[in-house]
């Protein structure tokens, strides 16, 4: 978007891109140096939290602290209301940019928020002269919300959470969820939360509080079937479990994932279930709550297994989901729950009460609308949940995060879903910093508001809205910053995920783990050697024998760990020299807190693909003549050490302590097999 100032052209965007807008490109509308603001929002912003954000927009542009009243007898430049003469509908805004002033008008409160998240973005771009301009605008998703992992390793600060809000605020996202497994400060579950800076209710009330001023509903949400690895660990609850007498085993980052399922015919099962929903439901002013429910994939194979072989799983699952449902709907309270069980088994979907909401998450870059369709075939109502990619990596995989969540908004609107959820995971640790999700939230908040966006650009909407993002949220002029990170993404030769896996086919006593072993799923490399890694893989017998085929399969991207580097490391430059020319536009942040995190996952990136070269050849996977260059393992085990420090200073940035000490073992295992 464009418009003249003195003959000069200016260039701004926004995030979403409003439905219509009608801007005079020769004419501007300077801020005044005095001014203020008039906000009549009533009862849903009573401390003039939105007129506030639209000021403190002002004084970072321009130093300058504007005023702020509410009623109709105050002079005012920028005006914000509620339309009174029913002109606007639910959720639609309009924007009127004009030498006699500015005014926002939503159809109703919602819409009103939406429509001064627009304004802050021009003002951001553009104060102290702005473009004359008129928007009308409205989204395609009521409900756009985001889901936040703060349970798998990393429990983000409440004053990281609140610039969190702040920022899906902006963007205009109106729900948020956070994740929580074990990182709650339940009563009487000390045994399994302690060690994890768990978040306390004091915490989860001030967040509701802090998003409820931002028009964001925060949404309860705890495992309550699945997922209860911690819990099902401890002394007290390891009774509970499907497997009990696994509990001792050495803890797992993998098997923490695979292994985590409620005993459902135990006495006391569903009364911790409707523990810790009754507990946790109290601090929200939400009436939703989402029990989570996904991935049992134990359930009906340990304890329960008599019951399964007269009843079936599926029976299983429906009935416990369903009364999980009606404890909650008997509280007045509206049940949502992750839908990839009822998915697999269809038949679950007509059992299920007709209140709840099922969320469908489907994560392939590919997605087909077959699981949308179904579930909208069922009579179900569903949000459609795409993802951001950053789990397992220190670099956010952005093209596969594209095409993910542009393909779920179009099919979401297709089917008529009742929301857009847009996830962001934390498996293995939560390696990746959550300042690395932003791209793929901006790619959920253009997407959720019109989801025919991407098919109206176009093959380049990918990167026009990558440059959008660099000049919206990174003050990046140059309109290039997301396209290096989405390069960087592409120079990854051997990853976390595949670090986990490598050290923890060793049982902890130099035996193979079989559950680590068989949970490895090859990909795209299979075939093109006509080799059947998958195979060779699980027939492994032994710890060696399992990390070379490991490293076998991933052996073409190994060796391209030398220019994957060198390119990397030119993205570092380029990025660099792009953050010593950005604008920033939160009074609080410098350009060295955006460009942070980015490169802590690079360098990191670069000594993990290093890594994957030294265990390829202490392992003979790869011969020295392979290599192409000396791999000088002592000096990436130093290199590695170094790094880890760094990144845990980064990490307690936003992060409280939590698990930190797991990435760090995983590095310093690392570190000493090339030692050894």
């Amino acid at each position: 978007m464009q418009y003249c100032v003195e003959g000069k052209t200016k260039e701004f965007e926004l995030i979403p891109e409003p439905c219509a807008i009608d801007i005079h490109p020769n004419a501007t509308v300077v801020l005044p140096y005095v001014g203020r603001i008039v906000e009549n929002a009533g009862k849903a912003d009573i401390a003039n939290v939105w007129a506030n954000q639209i000021a403190d927009d002002i004084e970072a542009a321009t130093g300058l602290r504007w005023d702020i009243a509410k009623g109709d007898r105050w002079q005012s430049f920028i005006t914000l209301s509620i339309d009174s003469d029913d002109v606007l509908g639910q959720d639609e805004y309009r924007l009127t940019i004009a030498q006699d002033g500015i005014t926002v008008v939503g159809g109703d409160a919602v819409s009103l928020r939406d429509g001064i998240q627009t304004l802050r973005q021009i003002i951001r771009q553009c104060a102290p002269v702005l473009p004359e301009l008129t928007i009308a605008d409205k989204p395609a998703y009521q409900t756009r919300g985001y889901y936040l992992d703060a349970t798998r390793g990393r429990v983000p600060t409440l004053d990281w959470l609140k610039r969190w809000a702040d920022k899906l605020c902006l963007y205009k996202y109106n729900q948020l969820q956070l994740y929580v497994e074990h990182t709650f400060a339940f009563d009487n579950m000390s045994e399994t939360w302690r060690g994890t800076s768990p978040l306390k209710p004091a915490d989860i009330i001030a967040f509701d509080e802090y998003c409820a001023a931002r028009g964001i509903e925060l949404v309860p949400s705890v495992s309550t079937f699945g997922h209860l690895y911690m819990a099902l660990r401890t002394r007290e609850l390891r009774h509970l479990g499907e497997f009990p007498e696994q509990a001792d085993r050495p803890y797992s980052l993998i098997e923490r994932m695979e292994h985590h399922t409620l005993n459902i015919t135990e006495a006391d099962a569903f009364a911790l279930s409707c523990t810790l929903i009754d507990d946790y439901l109290q601090l929200f002013r939400s009436r939703k709550f989402n029990i989570c429910g996904d991935e049992t994939f134990d359930l009906g194979k340990g304890r329960s297994k008599p019951e399964a072989d007269k009843r079936g799983v599926a029976a299983m699952y429906a009935d416990y989901v369903s009364r999980l449902c009606e404890h909650l709907s008997e509280q007045g309270r509206e049940p949502l729950f992750w839908g990839d069980i009822a998915i697999e088994m269809p038949e679950i979907l007509q059992r299920l009460p007709k209140d709840v909401t099922l969320l469908n998450w489907l994560y392939e870059p590919d997605i087909t609308d077959e699981k949308v369709r179904l579930v909208a075939e069922s009579g179900a109502t569903q949000y459609v949940c795409p993802a951001v990619w950053c789990w397992n990596a220190l670099l956010p995989r952005l093209d596969w995060a594209w095409g993910n969540i542009s393909r779920l908004a179009q099919y979401g609107q297709r089917y008529r879903a009742a929301g857009f959820l847009v996830t962001d995971w934390g498996d293995f640790g939560h390696v990746n910093d959550p300042r690395m999700a932003i791209p793929g939230m901006m790619y959920g908040a253009q997407c959720a508001w019109d989801p025919q966006w991407a098919a109206r650009v176009g093959d380049d909407a990918h990167a026009e809205l990558d440059c959008r993002i660099s000049m919206v949220e990174y003050g990046d002029s140059t309109g290039e910053f997301v396209a290096m990170l989405r390069d960087a993404s592409h120079r990854v030769t051997f990853d976390w995920m595949n670090i986990v896996r490598y050290l923890e086919l060793d049982y902890g006593d130099g035996s193979l783990n079989i559950d680590v072993r068989n949970s490895i799923r090859t990909d795209a490399h299979d075939g093109a050697s006509g080799v059947n890694h998958a195979e060779l893989i699980h027939s492994s017998e032994t710890v060696s024998e399992a990390r070379m085929n490991l490293l076998a399969w991933l052996k073409p991207d190994i060796l391209r760990w030398a220019e994957a580097n060198k390119a990397l490391r030119a993205d570092i430059a380029r990025l660099g020299a792009i953050a010593a020319q950005m604008t920033t536009h939160d009074v609080d942040t410098v350009r060295g807190s955006v460009l942070q995190p980015v490169l802590i996952a690079a360098e990191g990136q670069c000594l993990f693909n290093e890594l994957g070269l030294c265990l390829a050849l202490r392992d003979g996977v790869i011969t020295e003549a392979e290599a192409t260059s000396d791999s000088m393992p002592q000096r990436v085990a130093r290199g590695l050490e170094q790094w880890v420090e760094t990144y845990a200073a980064v990490w307690r940035t936003v992060s409280a302590e939590s698990e930190l000490r797991r990435i760090a073992d995983v590095v310093w295992r690392c570190a000493d097999l090339l030692r050894e």
